[in-house]
């Protein structure tokens, strides 16, 4: 008979799974301090030796990771996403761009979708909160602060569509853009004009999301990503006729 005798489970296997759950969940995320020893297994409560043996056992699994005088971090699980020799490959080639915020558009719309009908109340509140902050990033004069919410803003929505796997690809996707990967995100932000347009497109998507309407957030999800294309071809058109032009003033000037 396929019945097996039923045993309590260890509190340190418990524990084990919350912390998995929250990691898998994106809740906590890479890089992230875990609360002291103490603090932790109060919150929790467990002993502290069987916290220290599910800790222990989420090294092992590497998605915990130990530093000395600093405490006990999440590991940088989405660094194993893509080789370093393929993030060199992405960031030497311009079709790497490109083929990147069209897997961007295709992958958003669908989270865009999913979150106009899957997202909770409290979801939606994250992603307006955000855009909220969006709109009083845009009256200062320093763009770095509304670049690093349009991010910010895009993986709550990411969030929202409840897909751990498309969670965590997105969420390093998302760090490689940061790091410049891609294209420098301060381009998009360099003229008024285009930060503009850019906030107005964020809320369009906000607002289909808040209206749960699934089609309007992903169609609006779908304009706003062939608008930073169009924006980035033409970035690139300037870069290659500012450098023939400088040729041409460079040979004239030796004549």
């Amino acid at each position: 008979m396929p019945f097996e005798k039923i045993t309590s489970e260890k509190l340190s296997s418990a524990v084990t799974r919350q912390i998995e759950l929250l990691i898998l969940r994106g809740i906590l995320r890479p890089g992230e301090r875990l609360p002291s020893e103490r603090d932790l297994a109060e919150r929790m409560g467990v002993s502290r030796p069987s916290l220290r043996e599910a800790i222990a056992e989420l090294r092992e699994k590497g998605l915990l990771a130990s530093r000395a005088g600093a405490g006990i971090f999440v590991a940088d699980v989405l660094g194993s996403a893509f080789s370093e020799a393929l993030v060199r490959l992405f960031s030497d080639h311009d079709e790497a761009v490109f083929d990147y915020v069209s897997f961007r558009r295709d992958l958003e719309g669908l989270a865009a979708e999913r979150a106009a009908t899957l997202a909770s109340d409290t979801d939606l509140r994250v992603i307006g909160s955000i855009f909220a902050k969006m709109e009083a990033a845009h009256t200062k004069p320093n763009s770095e602060t509304e670049a690093r919410l349009d991010a910010e803003f895009h993986l709550s929505i990411i969030e929202a569509s409840h897909n751990v796997v498309m969670l965590h690809m997105m969420r390093s996707m998302f760090q490689m853009l940061r790091e410049g990967v891609f294209y420098n995100r301060q381009q998009m932000f360099r003229q008024r004009t285009t930060r503009t347009t850019i906030l107005d497109q964020h809320r369009a998507i906000n607002t289909a999301l808040q209206a749960r309407d699934a089609p309007a957030a992903r169609a609006a999800v779908d304009a706003h990503l062939t608008f930073v294309e169009d924006t980035l071809r033409d970035l690139r058109t300037s870069e290659r006729n500012e450098a023939i032009a400088r040729q041409r003033l460079d040979h004239e000037s030796a004549r």
